[in-house]
């Protein structure tokens, strides 16, 4: 029997239905917020992610479905999504243009690690990316529709708030840190590798002896700039004053390389270990960084197979009609009368002739509305029978 990958899943009835209930109810919130969907390839040139998500990522670095196509391209599939959307705005001069933009996207990521609850080698996320907007104001709005679409479906979660500060503040801060590490033994080969690329991430470290060790290392918010510092006190006002609660984690960093100023997750405890069902922040030198014009950004990314640990999609009401034959003569006659009614309601149809019994239990295993049977008596009446199933 050929399997499925590791780590990679089919989703079938009924979780397909809580699936579509999540995306079509989550893309109504965001949707009210002024953004509209965009659509990126799965597959971009590996280049793309080790310049934006970073080399000292551990995304770049272990987990990346990297291969050289039949046409010598060194190409990946996508471990997430800001990358190409950012790409596709600059690809198509959205960055020229001026303004504000707004986009929301959901599809499936790619990135080779160990599966267990909570995480696969192919996984979905629903997301959004703002450009053009530098008020601090926007990051409000984005934690304001994960709070909604949190909402929505009944999820309890704790928001986590850090400022990771900006290129005046974090390079003094940087150095601070690394003068830090270098007085520290028994770091991680992990956190060693990241002393030396990207010294903040080793507070994303999930080794216990290394958080230890990290405790009396130099804090962010002890070193950000006037405007860092201004930016970050009043979002957390805001917050305040709409009585939206909130943590400051001064150890969250965020996994890649591109976040500044403002970074939050989402997390529940109602699952397990990987308990953050939604985390983004600022990237307001990605676009540059890639070739565009400067342009503020900030975005999320919801991890939808959490989502679907912690919901339910509500019972559906019976629609459309079942038909059904009980003799061999009627087959023909059933599928000519539930092909006349397709295009005014949903249809099921059997195209095998069976008892009455069977055909209602059928058709309640289809949740349909109506079961309409023919059989020899019908023939001749040329009047079918009907029960409603509500």
């Amino acid at each position: 029997m050929i399997r499925a990958l590791r780590g990679m899943k089919d989703t079938l009835p009924p979780q397909s239905k809580t699936y579509e209930y999540f995306i079509q109810n989550a893309t109504q919130i965001i949707k009210k917020h002024g953004f509209e969907y965009i659509q990126t390839p799965i597959l971009e040139e590996s280049v793309l992610f080790k310049r934006s998500v970073g080399d000292s990522s551990d995304i770049v670095g272990k987990e990346m479905y990297q291969f050289i196509d039949k046409g010598g391209n060194d190409v990946c599939l996508r471990p997430e999504a800001t990358a190409g959307v950012v790409r596709s705005f600059i690809e198509h001069k959205y960055d020229k243009q001026g303004g504000a933009f707004k986009f929301f996207y959901h599809g499936a990521m790619f990135r080779y690690e160990r599966p267990q609850k909570g995480r696969f080698r192919e996984f979905r996320q629903f997301g959004a990316e703002s450009f053009g907007e530098e008020s601090y104001l926007e990051d409000v709005r984005i934690l304001t529709i994960i709070k909604e679409i949190l909402d929505f479906f009944k999820i309890e979660y704790t928001l986590k708030l850090n400022s990771l500060g900006c290129q005046k503040c974090m390079p003094p801060y940087k150095k601070e840190l690394v003068k830090f590490l270098n007085q520290q033994k028994d770091l991680c080969s992990d956190c060693l590798r990241r002393k030396d690329t990207n010294p903040i991430r080793v507070f994303d470290c999930k080794n216990q002896k290394c958080q230890e060790i990290l405790k009396p290392a130099p804090k962010l918010n002890s070193n950000l700039c006037d405007e860092c510092r201004n930016d970050f006190k009043a979002l957390i006002k805001m917050l305040d004053r709409l009585n939206i609660e909130y943590e400051i984690d001064l150890n969250l960093v965020r996994g890649l390389d591109y976040y500044n100023k403002s970074a939050f997750e989402f997390v529940s405890g109602q699952i397990g270990a990987q308990n953050a069902v939604a985390a983004g922040g600022r990237y307001d030198k990605l676009v540059e960084f890639l070739g565009g014009k400067p342009t503020p950004a900030i975005g999320f990314a919801i991890g939808v197979e959490r989502i679907l640990q912690m919901i339910n999609s509500p019972k559906e009401k019976r629609v459309g009609s079942y038909f059904g034959a009980l003799c061999d003569e009627a087959i023909e006659e059933i599928f000519i009368l539930a092909n006349r009614q397709k295009d005014h309601e949903k249809v099921h149809i059997s195209y095998q002739s069976k008892s009455l019994k069977a055909h209602l239990k059928a058709a309640d295993k289809a949740n349909a509305k109506k079961c309409i049977i023919i059989g020899e008596d019908e023939l001749k009446t040329k009047i079918p029978w009907q029960k409603d199933l509500d």
